[in-house]
C-alpha cells in the first residue's frame, strides 16, 4: 500500500473549469525532458466524496518526472447524482484540451472508478480525436461492479434511483466499439476491483482491446510509483503518445 500521505511535488497551477469548488484541475509540468503529450488523470475512490484527487499526487509527480504534462481533474462526487459527475468529466476534458499551456496530444488515465470514467469519457464528443485512454484496475463494467457489490454497493450509491436506460448510458461496457484506443491494466491480487471486471469489459467492448494482467499486483500498486507494477502505465502511455 503506497503512503498517500507522503509529501509530493505540489502542482504548478490549479485551474477552474466551473464555479463549483470541485470543478478544477491541477497542472504539473514536466520536471525532466518534456514529451509532447498531456496525461489527463482521473482519480478513483468508488465515486464517493471522501476520496479526491490529492491521493494521486505521487502518481502525477512521477508522470511529470517522466516527461508528461499532467492535468489531475477533480469532479463532483455527489451520491445519486450521476448527471453532475458526467457533466464535470465532460467539462474537465474540454477544459484541459483547450488549455493553451498543455500539449494537444492527450491521453486519459484513470484508476478504479476513474478507469470507468475515462473509458466512458472516450465516447463523449469532448474526447473526439483524443489519443486514447488507459484504465488502471478500472470499474469499467458498471453493471458487473454493481452485481458484485464492489465497494459496499458503490455503483448503486453513485447511480441512485437512475433507471436502466441511464445505467446503460453510463456503462462503457455497453457503449460499443471504442472511438480511440483503450488499454486495460489489472492485477491478479486486486481484491477491491477484481480482474474479471476488466475481462468482462474487454469481452463486451472488443477482443482487440489489450489487457495487461500483472501477477501479484494489488489495487493500489498500479498508482504507486514505488511499486514495480507502476511501469505498466508508463509503457502504455509512451505507446499511445509516440
Amino acid at each position: 500500500m503506497p503512503d498517500f500521505s507522503a509529501p509530493d511535488r505540489q502542482p504548478d497551477a490549479t485551474r477552474s473549469y466551473g464555479r463549483h469548488p470541485d470543478q478544477l484541475y491541477d497542472v504539473r509540468i514536466p520536471s525532466g525532458d518534456a514529451r509532447d503529450a498531456t496525461v489527463l488523470l482521473v482519480h478513483g475512490g468508488f465515486w464517493r466524496p471522501k476520496y479526491n484527487r490529492l491521493h494521486t499526487g505521487p502518481q502525477a509527480t512521477a508522470l511529470a518526472a517522466d516527461g508528461f504534462h499532467v492535468a489531475s481533474v477533480e469532479y463532483r462526487r455527489i451520491p445519486g447524482d450521476w448527471a453532475a459527475m458526467a457533466a464535470d468529466i465532460r467539462a474537465g476534458v474540454a477544459a484541459v484540451r483547450a488549455d493553451p499551456e498543455l500539449p494537444d496530444r492527450v491521453v486519459l488515465l484513470g484508476h478504479s472508478a476513474g478507469g470507468h470514467l475515462v473509458a466512458w469519457a472516450l465516447h463523449q464528443p469532448e474526447a473526439a480525436g483524443i489519443a486514447g485512454a488507459i484504465s488502471l484496475a478500472g470499474a469499467v463494467d458498471l453493471h458487473l461492479t454493481r452485481d458484485l457489490h464492489l465497494g459496499d454497493g458503490a455503483a448503486d450509491a453513485m447511480m441512485g434511483n437512475a433507471d436502466e436506460s441511464v445505467w446503460r448510458a453510463a456503462d462503457p461496457a455497453l457503449l460499443g466499439p471504442t472511438p480511440a484506443p483503450v488499454r486495460l491494466i489489472h492485477g491478479t491480487a486486486d481484491e477491491t476491483v477484481p480482474v474479471e471486471v476488466s475481462e468482462s469489459y474487454q469481452a463486451a467492448a472488443g477482443p482487440g482491446i489489450p489487457l495487461t494482467v500483472l501477477t501479484g499486483a494489488g489495487h493500489q500498486d498500479l498508482i504507486d510509483p514505488d511499486s514495480p507494477h507502476f511501469a505498466a502505465a508508463l509503457r502504455d502511455l509512451s505507446d499511445l503518445t509516440s
